[in-house]
């Protein structure tokens, strides 16, 4: 019997949990949903991601609401997924702040990025008629951006560590709590979505990059916070197996001359008992391994998914 095509059949409501990290550091988890977070500075608020749509960006603001009153003066974008962007106008942020390769990576195909993500997961679009279009940053830059948080707070330093699950991935470090929210680069206790990334890079210079700050509390993309450093050095390492155990399968079978259908079997047998009952992982492989084998193809840059590529590729390995 075919599966249901990537998460569209996911409709059951998840548990969203707010947790206080330090002193006005905030991060909203959702039982492998994509997590969002924020931190006060003196009189202002950092948000860090925007969810798919501003209503459900706004159920996220009526939590934090529960704790801080400031208003909200950025909006970090980790990168360009329109579920991580597309809610950013129900923060009214005076500045919306991404990697540059975010912004072009929007511009090249942010419309058929929405388009494909809906469908694959329409119960995280709920109030889909909020979203007033693409989001477009409104500070980028290439390297590092520090925010000073005012006061006695510190500063947030937004980082570029290289490519990794896109082109254009940053995180945000907080060196005085020694807490960085890491978007999709790590994820704990839930599967990696790779079908825009770099695996190569990822699984090595990337990571490695993230893993020198020495975080002691790590937010990832989806999936429980880190807290401490053991349960942070854990997610990296999970992070970096997946991405490892997926080069060498897929790699495996194309040099072999193999088909896109073995390599994807292969793969899913190398993975299944570790990381089958986590969160997003039937949903993402086939799209994971399409993307690893255009690597293998030659093809640097990632291809655009659109919602009728998506469809191919389901029907192609997971029918």
């Amino acid at each position: 019997m075919a599966k249901p095509f990537a998460s569209a059949a996911d409709l059951a409501e998840k548990t969203e949990t707010l947790e206080v990290l330090g002193d006005g550091v905030y991060a909203l988890t959702a039982e492998g949903d994509p997590n969002v977070g924020a931190v006060e500075g003196e009189d202002f608020l950092v948000c860090f991601e925007a969810r798919a749509t501003p209503f459900m960006a706004g159920r996220w603001l009526d939590r934090l609401r529960e704790h801080t009153d400031k208003p909200v003066r950025y909006l970090v974008l980790s990168h360009y997924h329109a579920v991580r962007t597309l809610g950013a106008a129900a923060f009214d942020a005076a500045a919306i702040v991404a990697h540059e390769q975010t912004r072009r990576l929007i511009a090249e195909r942010g419309q058929q990025d929405w388009e494909s993500e809906a469908g694959r997961m329409p119960r995280l679009f709920a109030g889909a008629e909020t979203i007033p279009g693409l989001t477009w940053p409104t500070v980028t830059f290439r390297d590092r951006l520090t925010i000073d948080l005012g006061g006695e707070r510190g500063e947030l330093i937004l980082a570029y560590c290289g490519r990794g699950h896109t082109a254009g991935d940053i995180v945000g470090w907080l060196p005085r709590q020694r807490i960085m929210f890491a978007g999709d680069l790590v994820e704990a206790q839930a599967a990696l979505y790779t079908g825009d990334a770099f695996h190569g890079d990822w699984s090595t210079g990337t990571l490695d990059r993230v893993a020198a700050f020495g975080a002691e509390a790590l937010v990832g993309g989806r999936g429980a916070v880190a807290r401490g450093c053991a349960a942070v050095d854990a997610a990296i390492a999970q992070t970096r197996d997946f991405l490892t155990v997926m080069r060498a399968e897929v790699g495996t079978v194309h040099t072999r001359g193999g088909s896109l259908r073995e390599a994807f079997g292969s793969t899913h047998a190398a993975l299944e008992q570790r990381f089958g009952r986590w969160p997003i992982f039937e949903h993402c492989l086939p799209f994971n391994v399409q993307r690893l084998w255009d690597e293998l193809d030659g093809i640097d840059w990632p291809r655009i998914w659109t919602a009728e590529r998506d469809r191919e590729v389901w029907q192609a390995l997971q029918s």
